[in-house]
């Protein structure tokens, strides 16, 4: 019989966190399997025993109050960290919520599906919605320390993608050519171009930052039925960065580049604001590509 809570002793907690920080994140079956075993617990604990590691990741300059999010992928097995990301001097609109971080970080590693969030507290309402917007949206699992629950159940009546004649879905959309590029970019941001999620703009849209010594991240642009709760491309790969336990200044960052569809283009204010509530001189370069 498994326990009701599983718990991990400060150790462990140090210990995974480090971990996360190596793979920005990321934990795979296997070692998924490895904590079960430790824990003698089954899955939905296990991802409740993470949040305290997620949340070691939030930057919450603004309101103090740090999120942890697990997102899990029943397909692949694996499991994906969130947390919450502010900018200070910037509108709060820019935040970064932990339950977007999470499945930002599922989706641009790969994920088949979102088939269960843990949260350390319960969803907002713009978490919801942008939860809604997921292929599982209809079956999503929510698990908070105190109750288990569906998204349905906390978004009834909603709107959703389908009243705007959408049929695609995040993490469940198709990826278009690129036919055409005002500069030359790198093969990952255009693979990452290619899988944005923009179907209501179609302003698919990448980011890449890359530093001097911690490797480079990506974001991409996943819009939302509702609009305002869309994820920025460049809030996606800063998301990434945070992940990786680092902060703007301690990256070493030297170039940034933001890719946008011709004639389309919606993000470069948005990345700037984003960029200027750090104290440092960053000027992205702006391309724009044709895809079909």
């Amino acid at each position: 019989m498994f326990p009701i809570m599983a718990v991990f002793n400060p150790q462990q907690l140090k210990q995974l966190q480090r971990q996360a920080k190596h793979t920005r994140g990321y934990f795979s079956k296997e070692q998924l399997s490895d904590l079960q075993q430790q824990l003698d617990c089954d899955m939905d604990a296990l991802l409740k025993a993470l949040l305290p590691v997620a949340a070691t990741f939030s930057v919450a300059p603004i309101s103090h109050f740090n999120v942890g999010a697990v997102a899990y992928d029943k397909i692949s097995g694996n499991a994906y960290l969130g947390a919450n990301l502010e900018f200070s001097h910037q509108a709060l609109c820019l935040v970064v919520h932990a339950e977007q971080s999470a499945i930002n970080n599922a989706w641009l590693n790969g994920a088949k599906e979102v088939s269960a969030m843990a949260i350390t507290d319960a969803p907002c309402g713009h978490c919801r919605q942008f939860m809604n917007e997921l292929s599982t949206a209809k079956q999503l699992k929510i698990m908070l320390p105190s109750l288990n629950t569906h998204l349905h159940e906390l978004l009834p009546s909603a709107f959703g993608p389908q009243e705007l004649g959408n049929s695609a879905r995040l993490l469940d959309s198709s990826a278009l050519a690129i036919t055409d590029l005002s500069s030359e970019i790198s093969e990952q941001l255009k693979s990452h171009l290619q899988r944005a999620y923009a179907p209501y703009s179609k302003n698919l849209s990448a980011v890449e930052i890359c530093t001097a010594s911690h490797g480079n991240f990506y974001g991409r642009y996943a819009e939302n039925a509702a609009y305002n709760p869309s994820l920025s491309p460049m809030q996606s790969a800063l998301s990434q960065l945070a992940l990786a336990g680092l902060t703007v200044e301690q990256a070493g960052i030297c170039e940034v580049t933001l890719v946008q569809s011709d004639g389309l283009e919606n993000q470069t204010a948005v990345a700037e604001a984003v960029l200027a509530s750090y104290n440092a001189d960053i000027k992205p370069n702006y391309i724009t590509a044709k895809l079909n």
